[in-house]
């Protein structure tokens, strides 16, 4: 049977996410409401500006939701802002009226933008813990983790600072694998909802 995993379709990457998890399997969709987002077995929250995201949710009224399909355990990946958001904390949240929402999936803390504004955007290769070889990695405006609680395994490290995590099928990346062409960490998320 193909899962059905749904693309936050708010702002960000969406297309590029769809067809890595059309590539790695899985039957995708763009999600824009909570009836669609009630259609799916998994949910991918992709990068983007993560106050924007937090606005757009609840202006579609989807926050809420978003969070008790969470708690209920639906497996999430979120990548670069989607990172940010399934967090329990965040730092640098924003400013009041206009902040990041932390949806509580991961039990870790996210520095928004730790490794610097736009123009201190990079790219590396890092190992990946469970993946053959190294990922090219892009980091725009990136995340890192601060904390992690006892149940989630880092999976990758840049700069010394954890930047991919799982907490059982919860996943989360500082990077967009999405703009590389390698299908290797959807495929890792897609192959952990059978």
């Amino acid at each position: 049977m193909t899962v059905r995993v749904g693309v936050l379709a708010l702002q960000g990457d969406t297309r590029e996410h769809l067809a890595a998890l059309r590539e790695a399997g899985a039957d995708a969709l763009s999600v824009r409401r909570v009836a669609e987002m009630k259609s799916v077995d998994a949910l991918v929250i992709p990068g983007g500006e993560s106050t924007a995201i937090s606005h757009l949710l609840r202006e579609f009224e989807l926050l809420e939701p978003l969070r008790a399909r969470l708690a209920d355990g639906m497996p999430a990946y979120g990548s670069c802002a989607g990172m940010i958001l399934l967090a329990d904390e965040i730092l640098d949240a924003g400013a009041e009226g206009r902040r990041a929402e932390p949806l509580h999936g991961i039990d870790m803390t996210v520095r928004r933008n730790a490794f610097g504004r736009q123009v201190d955007s990079f790219e590396e290769d890092i190992a990946f813990q469970g993946l053959d070889g190294h990922v090219h990695a892009v980091f725009i405006r990136a995340p890192w983790v601060e904390r992690v609680g006892p149940e989630v395994e880092v999976l990758a490290r840049a700069g010394g600072h954890p930047v991919a995590v799982r907490q059982g099928r919860m996943l989360a990346t500082a990077f967009h694998p999405e703009v590389t062409g390698d299908r290797r960490v959807h495929k890792l998320f897609v192959d952990s909802l059978g």
